[in-house]
């Protein structure tokens, strides 16, 4: 695959042989983060020959704290989230709030994202799926597993993507339950597991989630051993300075990194007989 191949990629991309990844930022800061992480995010899908989507929300409709920074907002952030498609051909993935949001979205992003609080709402569903975009439902930290069929349904297309991303274990703790993963896969769909918010502490910090970044690597790897299709990273140059989500995001060099790594376990996975 060559970056002229990027956008608009196909059901193969998401759904083939090879893992994919999903990453970036929890949220757009400015432009010229986001062209420093994507410009980064480009060379490495070029060099290992993968796909790589830019993720980052124009608006975080779910922080702890009401003081808490939320975003640039919609108009703002779609005209960064275009110029960045634009200049660095990656597929982008943004979060919709509202069902009025997602034809908007759309003509921007290629994968609308449902946030995991939402992803029982039926017309936010049903709006995304509506705009013949990918949809990708990350699973509810209070859902069971396989209640995401009826999520998915919801969406009236094939183009869903789900992702799981930890539950519920009592106040302010996240456990990853592998699982869950056997029990989405069975779904039809493919699956991602989205490895730095399932290392969130939710509402952990001071009026905001804190986490733990240093298990995000080997929760992933173990994933990769569950046959997922792709993986789910924030990250951040520095992600002590982040805006958003900087206790649970993974250092951008740290991505890097481990990128052969992966790539590597899952081909070494999928080359077993199941």
């Amino acid at each position: 695959m060559t970056i002229q191949n990027y956008y608009p990629f196909n059901h193969q991309d998401l759904n083939g042989d090879a893992i994919f990844f999903i990453a970036g930022p929890c949220v757009i800061e400015s432009y010229d983060m986001c062209s420093r992480i994507a410009g980064k995010l480009s060379e490495l899908a070029l060099k290992y020959n993968i796909t790589i989507i830019f993720k980052a929300s124009y608006d975080k409709a779910n922080r702890t704290s009401f003081s808490s920074f939320r975003g640039i907002g919609i108009d703002k952030g779609l005209k960064i989230l275009e110029k960045i498609r634009k200049e660095t051909n990656l597929p982008v993935l943004t979060d919709i709030h509202s069902p009025a949001e997602a034809a908007t979205v759309a003509h921007i992003a290629d994968i609308l994202q449902i946030p995991a609080f939402l992803c029982r709402q039926t017309d936010l569903l049903a709006a995304a799926g509506k705009t013949g975009n990918y949809v990708n439902i990350k699973k509810g930290q209070f859902m069971a597993p396989k209640d995401m069929k009826y999520a998915a349904e919801k969406t009236g297309t094939e183009k869903c993507l789900l992702t799981e991303r930890g539950t519920f274990f009592g106040y302010n703790r996240l456990v990853v339950d592998y699982s869950a993963i056997h029990s989405m896969k069975e779904i039809g769909f493919p699956l991602i597991f989205d490895a730095t918010h399932s290392v969130q502490i939710p509402g952990g910090g001071h009026a905001c989630s804190s986490g733990n970044r240093e298990l995000a690597i080997p929760l992933a790897l173990a994933a990769i051993c569950q046959r997922i299709n792709g993986l789910f990273f924030e990250v951040h140059p520095d992600p002590e300075s982040a805006l958003c989500d900087g206790a649970n995001t993974i250092y951008l060099s740290e991505f890097e990194k481990n990128l052969p790594r992966f790539i590597e376990l899952h081909e070494k996975i999928n080359s077993w007989k199941h």
